[in-house]
């Protein structure tokens, strides 16, 4: 599944305004996650080659918002239950394992 560039945008938004308010560091995210900052920012920009890994960044993030007591901004395009969608490995995102690498 690709995303226009409208999607690719509202993405990228929804991604940094739920990392601002997890409250959390990017150290924090790539210590918690097990990835470089290089790999963070890829998948902020949604430039990540695993398909899989903006849907872990996004499940982690919203958890850590609403630990914060804070509300999670909706996702437009990372919306749904990622079970249903074919070409991504539910197995991967359930385990919230990142791609090795990173691209």
């Amino acid at each position: 599944m690709s995303l226009n560039a409208e999607q690719l945008l509202a993405t990228k938004n929804e991604l940094a305004r739920n990392f601002e308010l997890s409250g959390l560091t990017k150290q924090q995210v790539c210590n918690e996650l097990n990835i470089s900052s290089i790999k963070f920012d890829r998948i902020m920009q949604l430039e990540q080659t695993a398909l899989e890994d903006p849907w872990i960044l996004k499940n982690f993030l919203v958890a850590h918002v609403i630990t914060a007591g804070n509300q999670p901004v909706p996702f437009t395009a990372l919306s749904g239950d990622y079970h249903r969608h074919w070409f991504l490995n539910s197995q991967t995102i359930e385990k919230a394992v990142m791609s090795l690498g990173d691209h």
